[in-house]
């Protein structure tokens, strides 16, 4: 089907006929990329890519866009509800945390420190092969992370030097007038430039020694990724808390994404593998046995009996050879192959031989040739 315009799908580097998913794998990768934790300068890139997903993943409004373009999805009045790419990134990547934690807070009548007061969750793409998620795997993965001063004991310094800054009185903000014209003033409101917007400040002798009165340190944290029998691409492995730490916070999430990366001869297809298989000719109407290296080293024998003819295209499947079920790894999918098949070159038998290739094969229809009819010859196409 033709496509007013591609734009979207450049943005987001897919084809126009790209599957949902390779969309969600297509904004997994970019959108990492380009998110302001990582590329502060790159919003309006960020932006871009949310957009792009947010159209093309909706079936309706994807149509609408295939249809008539950007200007469809303008008048279909769909662009004022443009979400928030910070919306659009967290609802992707499950870190709805937030409101999955107020809304457990609810449920067990606790009370939460207020939404603010969590730390941002922090993402991170992990590249693995399809004999890892085939077989179970343990990734060790160092990363670098805030925690909280122990010397100071998140203070920033001794216990009583710290005081209330004068400039802001503990605010944080500072606001200036600004008059505009004859009696109109403005207020401008800005971060404290004493204090960097904390509302507080600590005389330099009295900070702590191994923060410098940051109240944080960086550390390196080593954590062990589980991945376990028939995890899927993009599947998550969350971290509860493990985020960065910061006084008066508590910790958000760390988030695993599973990149996976392609197999030379086998693809995935939710449980099942598929690959293809060339046989000759001879095999294809004789029969053949064919070895094939399964993803956790077993040699398993296609098999095609003497008398089974196989066609070219032709799809076959063998039972329980394809990816283990997640949770619950005895059983497994399919593996589906496609058979093409490869016939001799011109002129592989003489004419006697042929003579006696004819007699074996099914007789073929003989045409009564006329005055009227005229023989053409076949050239090659290309």
């Amino acid at each position: 089907a033709m496509v007013k315009e591609t734009l979207y799908y450049d943005v987001l580097g897919v084809k126009p006929s790209a599957s949902a998913e390779e969309l969600k794998k297509a904004y997994r990768k970019l959108a990492l990329k380009y998110h302001p934790d990582k590329n502060p300068n790159e919003g309006e890139k960020f932006k871009q890519i949310s957009q792009a997903y947010e159209i093309l993943s909706d079936q309706k409004k994807r149509d609408l866009y295939d249809k008539g373009g950007e200007q469809a999805i303008k008048e279909g009045g769909s662009s004022s509800s443009f979400g928030s790419p910070m919306d659009i990134f967290d609802l992707f990547f499950g870190g709805g945390g937030r409101m999955q934690r107020e809304r457990r807070a609810i449920k067990f009548e606790y009370t939460l420190p207020s939404p603010s007061l969590i730390g941002k969750n922090v993402v991170h793409q992990l590249s693995i092969s399809l004999e890892d998620l085939y077989n179970g795997a343990t990734r060790k993965l160092a990363l670098q992370k805030n925690v909280i001063c122990e010397k100071c004991e998140g203070r920033g310094g001794r216990k009583g030097a710290i005081e209330c800054c004068p400039n802001c009185r503990g605010t944080g903000m500072q606001i200036r007038i600004h008059q505009i014209g004859p009696g109109m003033v403005q207020q401008i409101r800005s971060v404290c430039m004493e204090c960097q917007g904390h509302g507080e400040r600590i005389s330099p002798k009295d900070r702590c020694k191994s923060c410098t009165g940051r109240k944080i340190v960086r550390e390196k944290k080593i954590l062990e990724v589980h991945i376990d029998k028939g995890m899927k691409d993009g599947q998550k492995i969350t971290f509860r808390g493990e985020g960065d730490q910061e006084p008066g916070l508590e910790p958000g999430d760390i988030i695993i994404v599973l990149d996976q990366k392609d197999h030379p001869t086998l693809t995935r297809q939710g449980e099942d593998l598929v690959m293809c298989m060339d046989i000759q000719l001879v095999e294809a109407l004789c029969g053949f046995q064919k070895p094939i290296t399964t993803l956790d080293n077993r040699t398993i024998i296609i098999t095609s009996h003497p008398g089974q003819t196989v066609k070219h295209g032709d799809i076959k499947c063998v039972l329980n050879e394809g990816m283990p079920i997640y949770r619950r790894p005895y059983e497994k999918g399919r593996l589906i192959i496609e058979f093409k098949v490869n016939f001799p070159g011109s002129g592989f038998l003489s004419s006697d031989k042929l003579y006696l290739l004819e007699k074996l094969l099914p007789a073929r229809q003989e045409v009564e040739e006329t005055e009227e009819m005229e023989q053409v010859d076949l050239m090659d196409f290309d």
